[in-house]
């Protein structure tokens, strides 16, 4: 192992020793790390769902797809920094891992600003887009305004991570989850049931907590000894490393945020049926991001294990890598389908306890459930290939498959078949099923071997 690595205490180079092994311990402290990141709006939601009201859980809930639309956006960006900082690291150039360092935190302080102001003035717009029922427009507002005020704290513990990932280092990014989710949780409950704020505590508890993460990671970062090291005097934005990050991020970030934009017109088909069938549908997805964060976590891992392979010309052992987080993937979401669907009851009715909540959620989660495995194969095909520095394919894929397809089909089945909850959640498997079929057709005619990013410092190939 060169003297780069050792240097780095926490990195973890990928490029020899256990393809399986390195997957595993790469994925649980950043599986373990979203599942504590996802309990940010998960104890907001139950809070508000056990001790505000219906109408709050449901706006709380059904909002997410207008967060993700802009944040979205950021982490599309950060996924190209990272994969730049794979492949460099990989390559043994530390010069060029410092730049785009330093470049990334850079963007992550413009963006911060311009999202902020673009998600407070955009508010009305959405929530009247998504049909919101009237009566849950308040807790909206209010908890979209303090949300997006204070994301800047998200967007830079994000990027501050993702550099930490893009060198092996996924525990300390953990750790740092671990600590603000539990402050979260303390102040949820101090903000809601101590002082009464109802949604406002919740969204003021969410802000510090990512803002505590925030300057957890950037210490670690400003404090470092290796070749990862911030520093304030050099955070200046390096113009080819940007066109890189851009080059590689903007399809990631386009997918994110187009996806999540067209989500909000799927939600409007959810929000006709009323407060209890979008509380029942809150609880669903809330109980699906953490199903599926596994598969996520394995293909975050994947990205990294092929940037670092490619990197120094190892294709076949990237391609190793690829197969064997699908299988582990796959193992997994069998595995949740059959502990969750016999207990489906009990999962809804922790967040909303109300009886038709709680059989909306069910159908839902039941229908959704066994439908994972499809979601493994384009989660975990798409992150290697990202790592391979190929982000517009899979972008336009995901695209025609969660946007294009998916309205056309809500489009003709509640015009012209039915209107009715269950087929218009059928939406999102019937997706799931389009884009893993193409996107495994174009992985297995790509030519990962041209499409290294060290080979060319000034870019970033693309192969079609």
């Amino acid at each position: 192992m060169s003297a780069l690595v050792k240097g780095s205490g926490h990195a973890v180079d990928m490029t020899e020793g256990s393809v399986v092994g390195h997957l595993v311990r790469f994925a649980i402290p950043l599986l373990l790390g979203n599942l504590f990141q996802q309990l940010y709006n998960t104890v907001d939601l139950w809070v508000v769902g056990r001790y505000v009201s219906n109408a709050a859980y449901s706006a709380v809930g059904t909002v997410t797809p207008i967060i993700n639309m802009l944040i979205g956006f950021f982490l599309g960006l950060a996924s190209g920094a990272g994969v730049v900082i794979s492949q460099y690291y990989g390559a043994k150039k530390p010069d060029k891992v410092r730049q785009t360092v330093h470049t990334s935190i850079v963007m992550t302080l413009v963006l911060g600003v311009v999202l902020t102001a673009l998600g407070i003035l955009i508010i009305p717009t959405m929530l009247q887009l998504m049909k919101t029922d009237l009566q849950a427009v308040p807790e909206a507002t209010t908890y979209l305004t303090i949300y997006f005020s204070g994301m800047l704290g998200l967007m830079l513990y994000n990027m501050g991570s993702g550099v930490l990932r893009a060198v092996g280092d996924s525990k300390r990014p953990f750790y740092f989850l671990v600590i603000c989710a539990l402050l979260n949780i303390a102040l949820d409950l101090l903000f809601v049931i101590g002082f009464h704020m109802g949604v406002e505590g919740v969204a003021y508890a969410t802000i510090l907590s990512q803002g505590v993460s925030a300057v957890l990671v950037l210490a670690v970062l400003v404090r470092g000894d290796d070749f990862v090291r911030l520093s304030l005097k050099e955070l200046r934005a390096s113009p080819l490393i940007l066109k890189q990050i851009v080059r590689i991020g903007i399809p990631a970030a386009l997918q994110m945020a187009i996806t999540s934009f067209s989500n909000v017109f799927v939600q409007s088909y959810i929000n006709v049926f009323g407060l209890d069938c979008m509380s029942g549908w809150t609880s669903c997805t809330k109980i699906d991001q953490f199903l599926l964060l596994p598969t996520q976590s394995l293909a975050l891992a994947a990205t990294t294990f092929v940037g670092q392979n490619l990197g120094t010309g190892q294709v076949e052992r990237a391609k190793k890598g690829t197969r064997a987080a699908l299988f582990l993937s796959w193992g997994i979401a069998l595995g949740l389908a059959a502990i969750v669907l016999p207990t489906a009851p009990y999962l809804v009715a922790f967040f909303n306890d109300k009886p038709e909540v709680v059989a909306y959620g069910v159908m839902f989660l039941r229908l959704l459930c066994p439908c994972y495995v499809m979601v493994c194969i384009n989660q975990i095909y798409a992150g290697s290939l990202r790592g391979a520095g190929i982000s517009q394919p899979p972008t336009y894929i995901m695209l025609f498959s969660f946007v294009v397809f998916r309205q056309i089909y809500l489009f003709v089945l509640t015009n012209y078949i039915t209107n009715t909850p269950l087929p218009v959640a059928a939406g999102y498997p019937l997706g799931w099923l389009m884009c893993s079929v193409l996107t495994l057709i174009y992985y297995n005619r790509v030519d990962l071997a041209g499409s290294r990013v060290v080979d060319d410092p000034t870019s970033m190939p693309e192969k079609s």
